[in-house]
């Protein structure tokens, strides 16, 4: 194996700041800024990819990226198969943590919240919005499970196609969205010399949130 050392690399970071002084009382607001910021920002695809972050049933921690699919005042949505391990592993611990970082923009943002499932009309709608792909993809994938080869998941898919073709695919009760709803959110701004912006929200008895700034 060749020498893997990366101890050399350095970059600079001086694309922005975050200050006390110009941030709003709600976290939310400041994601909503900089989630439209850097949307919008072409040299990054897919802004609203992130990892969450779960506590297994074996005691490990695990992250995997997955879709936000909404947001609002009262947390983060994202859908997924409620069987799969981290399905699982929400039900057992449902506190979870959230992280995007986006790279261009040189800004990371770290969410700690607590998940539950969302009411299941709202499910069903998202479902029905899906192109009918992801509609059947959701319903051949026992997700996390082991399976025999490719070809078992693909004759699946073929002949659920048969089966509901020209039919509406109804959403499995399996499968559906999560929110997680903040209790703490640090927004990272990368700065010049190592002297980062780091700012934490967190989430009162209250319910009014408490801004501290943190040494990077």
């Amino acid at each position: 194996m060749k020498n893997n050392d990366l101890s050399n690399y350095r970059k600079s970071y001086e694309k922005g700041a975050l200050l006390k002084s110009n941030i709003p009382e709600n976290p939310m607001e400041l994601f909503q800024k900089w989630f439209y910021e850097v949307d919008n920002n072409n040299s990054i695809d897919e802004a609203n990819a992130m990892t969450v972050s779960t506590i297994g049933l074996d005691g490990y921690p695990k992250g995997r990226v997955v879709l936000l699919k909404k947001y609002t005042y009262e947390g983060f949505i994202f859908y997924t198969n409620y069987n799969s391990e981290k399905g699982k592993a929400i039900e057992t611990n449902p506190n979870v943590c959230l992280s995007f970082f986006w790279h261009a923009a040189e800004r990371q943002i770290i969410i700690k919240g607590k998940a539950e499932r969302i009411v299941e009309n709202l499910s069903d709608g998202y479902f029905e919005s899906r192109p009918r792909g992801s509609q059947l993809g959701a319903v051949v994938s026992n997700q996390s499970n082991v399976v025999k080869n490719r070809k078992e998941l693909e004759d699946k898919l073929q002949d659920l196609e048969k089966q509901f073709e020209g039919k509406e695919i109804p959403r499995p009760k399996y499968w559906g969205g999560f929110i997680v709803k903040p209790v703490e959110m640090e927004f990272w701004q990368g700065r010049a010399n190592r002297l980062h912006d780091r700012i934490r929200y967190k989430l009162l008895e209250d319910y009014n949130w408490q801004i501290d700034r943190l040494a990077p």
